[in-house]
Formats: structure tokens, sequence, C-alpha cells
């Protein structure tokens, strides 16, 4: 196996060594030289796209089968997201222990397999007509589990099959097929309980661990970019929360991420409200603004993946960037003015989110990248716990318009606040472009 980490090397930075071919070089700035440059990345993104596609099926899938259950209880269908959120703000930095513990391509054939044994009894007890919404929380709340597991090692794991040069590159193609199936998923799943139910839809996402398990056993494990596990030892957890402590640069990064999240990506409450509330639309007019929202965020990934590394300023100043438009969209007058905005305001999110990304990546030693991975994870998932009561609130108190304008401000500046509070640590990054190597 190579023995390279995220803590530096000659192609890290996207230079080469003295005397490389430019022609070579300028190659590797291609939209999709990880698909080109790695035989193990063409066997991992077709087999994350279809996952990909089935788990967007099979949520929306649940959300119809709970309303059905229930007679059309929106409490219970909060239910339901929530015990498959829960565990992930429980358990997921043990879950990143286990990431740094045991070989990531193992960890990942596990969960995925779990993951499509919970789907496969989900669309057999649908199908047979024995389901209840107790079964649909139980299994919800087991999939949330598995996904503790599996999200830190498969977000640790793009490093390892890509190397530290094409990372940047493969996160940003990784968003971009992420936004594609955000799109796909729910319209074919809408197509597929129309005409035959929500059973056959749990089936097909079922099946649809398979190719993701085929990719991963097809890969040449000589070819990853990895160390050997951590051995299993005692204040393991807490030696990766020290670790994040020490680093400056990385409190920074996750303290901005945390607060952007929290005051500004809270779409999915604030554009239903601005369509539904304030421009008088219906659900299809609804689904446009996130149409455009997805579109923008698949072009912000392209871009960022056409990027060799991406710098702190730059996620500096496509958090700034964001929210002023996010700020912009609260104030527009008519709806397809709003809806427009979606686009740049979807480009500039994708932009930041990957270099935060992408950067936090590089930035961790390979022997606590799982851990660091997993607190990431967190302060995105623990955002929300922030975000939507505050949103809520803003809502009721100040009219829709507010979530918007208000969230946008808060998003800028926090950015300008965590910059001015950290003075010494953010000049000093800013003025290099990048964030120091572990």
């Amino acid at each position: 196996m190579s023995d390279i980490s995220g803590a530096g090397g000659a192609g890290s930075a996207g230079e080469g060594p003295p005397g490389s071919d430019p022609d070579a070089a300028r190659q590797d700035l291609k939209l999709f030289r990880s698909l080109r440059n790695h035989r193990n990345y063409r066997l991992l993104m077709p087999g994350q796209g279809i996952s990909s596609i089935g788990a967007w099926m099979q949520m929306t899938a649940q959300d119809w089968l709970v309303l059905e259950l229930t007679h059309g209880s929106g409490a219970a269908v909060g239910i339901t997201a929530g015990l498959q959120v829960l565990p992930a703000l429980l358990f997921s930095l043990y879950g990143s222990v286990l990431a740094d513990r045991y070989p990531r391509r193992r960890i990942l054939m596990v969960s995925q397999a779990v993951m499509g044994t919970l789907a496969l009894v989900l669309g057999l007890l649908t199908v047979t007509g024995s389901v209840t919404v107790w079964n649909v929380y139980a299994l919800a709340f087991g999939l949330g589990l598995t996904v503790t597991l599996d999200t830190p090692a498969r977000m640790a794991f793009t490093f390892e099959v890509v190397g530290p040069r094409d990372v940047s590159n493969a996160i940003g193609l990784n968003n971009a097929l992420f936004n594609t199936t955000m799109i796909l998923g729910p319209t074919v799943a809408g197509v597929l309980i129309a005409a035959v139910g929500t059973g056959p839809v749990f089936l097909i996402n079922a099946a649809s661990f398979g190719a993701m398990e085929l990719g991963l056993y097809l890969m040449r494990e000589d070819e990853l970019h990895v160390k050997e596990p951590v051995p299993r030892a005692k204040g393991q957890l807490r030696a990766g929360l020290r670790y994040v402590r020490k680093r400056r640069d990385l409190v920074m990064l996750m303290t901005v991420m945390l607060l952007v999240s929290a005051f500004g990506m809270n779409f999915a409450v604030t554009d239903a409200l601005m369509s539904r509330e304030v421009f008088h639309t219906g659900a299809s007019s609804f689904g446009v603004v996130t149409a455009m929202m997805a579109v923008g965020g698949l072009a912000g990934s392209l871009l960022s993946a056409r990027r060799r590394q991406p710098s702190m300023r730059d996620m500096m100043a496509a958090a700034a960037a964001f929210g002023v438009l996010v700020t912009a969209s609260g104030l527009m007058p008519v709806y397809w003015a709003f809806a427009a905005m979606q686009l740049p305001t979807g480009m500039a999110m994708m932009a930041f989110t990957t270099a935060a990304y992408s950067i936090t990546q590089l930035s961790a030693p390979e022997e606590m990248r799982g851990r660091v991975m997993g607190l990431y994870l967190l302060v995105i998932t623990g955002s929300s716990l922030i975000g939507y009561p505050l949103i809520g609130w803003l809502a009721e108190t100040f009219g829709p318009r507010s979530t918007l304008i208000i969230g946008g401000l808060a998003s800028l500046a926090s950015v300008v606040g965590t910059v001015a509070l950290m003075a010494p640590v953010a000049t000093g990054l800013l003025a290099r472009g990048t964030a120091p190597r572990a």
C-alpha cells in the first residue's frame, strides 16, 4: 500500500517536483482527473451514485409511507427523521474512532450490507402489508446507527482512494454527484410510488447497495493510499478532541462551518416558507426553487472540482459571498427573482462546503483523519439543532423574509467575527492562502 497521508508530500500543494512535465500538471487540473487517474475511484463513484439515488428514493418513500400509516401526521414524519438523525448526534464521535481503528474499506462493506438489509426488511414488511409505524421508527433508528459508522469512514476513505493530490477534485465530484442524485432520487421515487407503491421502492434501494459493494470488492488494495489502522487503546476519542483543540486552524474552520450552517443553510424550511407564505405559490413552484438550488450546487461542485487545492482564503470568501446572497434572496420582490437567486446561492454554498471539507481532509494526519472527520460531521449535524428552532422562531416573530435576511447577515457576521476573534491564526492562514499541514 502507498504510505501517503495528508500531512504533506511533494504533490500535496498542487505543484510537481522540479523538472516535472508542465503539460502533465495542466492535465491534472482537468475536471475529471480523479476518474482518469484512479481506477479505484472509477469503481467507487458509480456505486456511490446508484446507492445515493436509492437512498433519496427511500427517504421520499419512507415519508410517504409514514403519512399513509398515520393518516397524514406531520409529527410522525418528524419523529421518523429525528430517530434517523439522533444516533449521529450521540454516537458519531465513537464511529469516527472505529474509522481510525479498522480498515475503512472493510467498514464500508459491512455498513453498506447492513443498510441494504434494513431497506430489504422494510420493503418486505411493506409489500406483505404487515408494516406498522413502529417498524418504520425502529428501522429508521437502525439506519441512523449504521450511518454513524458509515459516514466517518466514507468521508476519510475518499482520501485513501485518490491520495492528497486529487482529493479536492474527488470531493468536488462527489458533491456534484450528490446534487445530481438529490434531483433524480425523489423524482424517480415519486413516479414509482404512484405506479407501484412504496414497498418496491424500498426493495430497489436494497438492491442499489449491491453496486457499492461490488465497487468496493473490485478495488485494488495496493493502490489505496493508506497506513496501518491505529491500534486499539484507551482514550482515543479524547486524543482526537485534544488534537483538534490544539489546531487553531481547524477550530476556526469548524466554528465558521457550525455558525454558517446553523444560520444560513436551512433551505428545506426557508424556501418552503418563502414560496408558500410570501409569494403564495404552489408545490410545483416550490419544486422549481429547490431544483434551482440543486442546479446551482451542481455548478458550484463542478467549479470546485477544477481547483487543485482550496485555501482558507477561498473558504472564507465563499462563506462571506454565501451570506450576502442569502440576504439578497430574502429581499427579492417577486417569485421569479427569488427563484433565480437560488442559482448563485447554491454555487456559493457548495464552494464553501467543498473547500471546508477538502481543507479538513488534507489538514488531518492519517492516524487522526477518521476522528477529525467525525467531529466535522458532528458539527454539521449539530448545526440543525440550532438552525431549525431559530428559523421557526424568526418566521413566527418577524415573518418568513426574516429567516433569510437575518440568517444571511448572521452568516456573514459569523465569518467576520470568527476571523476577528482568531486574528493571529486567521492573518497567517489568509496571508498564506492555505491551512497548515498536520
